[in-house]
């Protein structure tokens, strides 16, 4: 078992997020001074085309990369000749140059986009920048400071100062001199690192500080979308079960139309409320869910459309309230519109409305009647149970209080240290299962990759040797041991890789540990 300080960046293959939802890192300087090579020392391989000749590359080049437990996007840019022009004159001579030559001769159309080419491959590479997160800004420490880096830096500085820029003295192969020719660039008011993209020479360093900004400019946004987030609540379940009476109690107010004719409400209702604590929830009201066959055979083109806006409603929302009418209680309709919510990851609480109408009730009667619907609903059997008379407005405020500690639980991080301590416990309590051949999973690492729902990665051996029942087991044992109830959370089984991180391993040359030489020979 690695230890928490262990990297597996050479065991796994991170989750497979959408390109364009992963952070940008962009390499932008002057031609010819390895800026496509970095490009494939970072994403591995020979994406970009490396020639020892200027202008080379033309457009933005992109490729996934990871390092340690983060994933992101290179870019690489053409060469910058100059930024010294204003943008109204380079716009200008682009529109010139298009017909007419230097000379006042008109041009052949080859001719004119050849004499256009340097503005265009600028407007690429500030369009680049514009959508990163870090700019390396590389610079070439056999050649020495040249006037076009100083002009790359100020217009660094004079627009994108806001974002993180690294200075990367390219092709100091030798450490030692290395650190002789990035002194040289300290007047460009940049922290010079050295490194070589052909050899991999203190591209560990650059790799390190990279995912450190990129840490601390996720951890900025992640603070000012948690402080202007509102989380939402949808109130769903069958026809008549109280779901807008339960909107108007929390509102104050007669929001919706109440009526004991079923199908009264027919669009998603959005309304906003302040709880006692002052946070605000966004409440949806949807239309009642019937069965499928029933909404086809009734032929109704608009009860058609109100289902499948409750159904998005779910979808967009953060907390289900599942309504449940307590004479009926939970009927087939309720455990598919719960097998909808487990299925989209959404935090649930169970209402029993009407709780008023069940007839002599005494202690027992809640415990008897929670017993039923944990059984009838064991997809849920995480979800908190509220018991309310929405008409009356009774036990109302609960839904509230119990949504504000769902939604808690949702968005809770885990320590890893803690994760990892749980995760032996239950291993060394029952080791998964041997095939046939005698072979036998292995968990070497784990991690929370997200939230809402929480996610966790178990990097293993090989996912194909942990069965669905071992993975029952393991998620058994992390809710009775950390919790979260009222949420689902997600178990992610990656399995070791042994091809892409094998020509990355020379990137760590001057700052792999020996604990990731150790797990890079695993």
């Amino acid at each position: 078992m690695l230890s928490e300080s262990t990297p597996y960046r050479c065991l796994v293959n991170y989750i497979s997020i959408p390109d364009h939802l992963l952070p940008k890192v962009t390499i932008v300087g002057r031609p010819n001074v390895g800026k496509s090579a970095l490009f494939n020392r970072l994403v591995g391989g020979n994406r970009a085309i490396v020639v020892d000749e200027p202008g080379v590359t033309r457009d933005r080049l992109y490729g996934r990369s990871f390092w340690g437990d983060r994933e992101f996007m290179v870019v690489d840019t053409g060469g910058i000749m100059t930024f010294s022009r204003s943008q109204a004159d380079v716009m200008e001579e682009l529109a010139i140059s298009t017909t007419i030559g230097m000379d006042g001769i008109p041009l052949t159309v080859r001719e004119a986009a050849v004499a256009r080419m340097p503005s265009m491959i600028e407007r690429q590479a500030t369009a680049a920048v514009e959508e990163s997160s870090v700019i390396i800004f590389l610079v070439d420490g056999q050649a020495g400071l040249v006037s076009s880096d100083m002009e790359i830096a100020d217009w660094l500085r004079k627009h994108y100062s806001n974002k993180c820029i690294i200075l990367a003295v390219n092709k100091c192969e030798s450490p030692r001199k290395g650190l002789m020719q990035a002194s040289e660039f300290w007047s460009l008011g940049f922290s010079p690192i050295p490194i070589s993209a052909i050899s991999g020479t203190g591209t560990g360093e650059l790799l390190d500080l990279v995912c450190s900004e990129l840490k601390a400019t996720e951890a900025l946004d992640n603070v000012e979308a948690e402080e202007n987030y509102i989380p939402s609540i949808a109130i769903v379940g069958r026809p008549n079960v109280g779901k807008s009476s339960i909107l108007n109690a929390l509102v104050g107010e007669e929001r919706t139309i109440v009526s004991p004719i079923s199908g009264t409400t027919r669009d998603a209702i959005d309304t906003e409320i302040a709880g006692p604590d002052g946070q605000k929830y966004k409440l949806i009201d949807t239309a009642g869910i019937r069965r499928r066959a029933t909404v086809a055979s009734a032929g109704s083109t608009t009860e058609a459309l109100s289902v499948n806006r409750a159904f998005r409603a779910i979808r967009r929302t953060d907390v289900v309230a599942l309504v449940i009418e307590a004479l009926a209680c939970i009927t087939e309709q309720d455990v598919r519109i719960a097998e909808r919510i487990e299925r989209e990851g959404k935090g649930c609480i169970v209402v029993v409305n009407k709780w008023d109408t069940i007839p002599k009730k005494n202690q027992q009667t809640t415990s008897y009647y929670e017993q039923d619907v944990r059984e009838k609903l064991r997809l849920l059997d995480w979800a908190p149970i509220v018991y309310s008379t929405a008409i009356t407005g009774r036990s109302v405020d609960k839904i509230i209080a119990a949504v504000a500690m769902v939604e808690k639980e949702r968005t809770r991080r885990l320590g890893t240290s803690i994760l990892n301590q749980v995760v032996q416990e239950a291993v060394a309590f029952k080791p998964p299962p041997r095939t046939r051949g005698g072979k036998r999973g292995r968990i070497y690492y784990n991690t929370q990759a997200a939230i809402r729902p929480p996610t966790f990665v178990f990097f293993v051996n090989d996912a194909k040797l942990f069965p669905e029942t071992y993975r029952r087991y393991m998620e058994k044992q992390l809710r009775k041991d950390v919790g979260f109830p009222g949420t689902p959370i997600r178990l992610l089984w990656r399995s070791r890789r042994r091809g892409r991180d094998k020509g990355r391993d020379a990137d760590t040359s001057s700052s792999t540990s020996r604990n990731e030489k150790i797990a890079a020979a695993a």
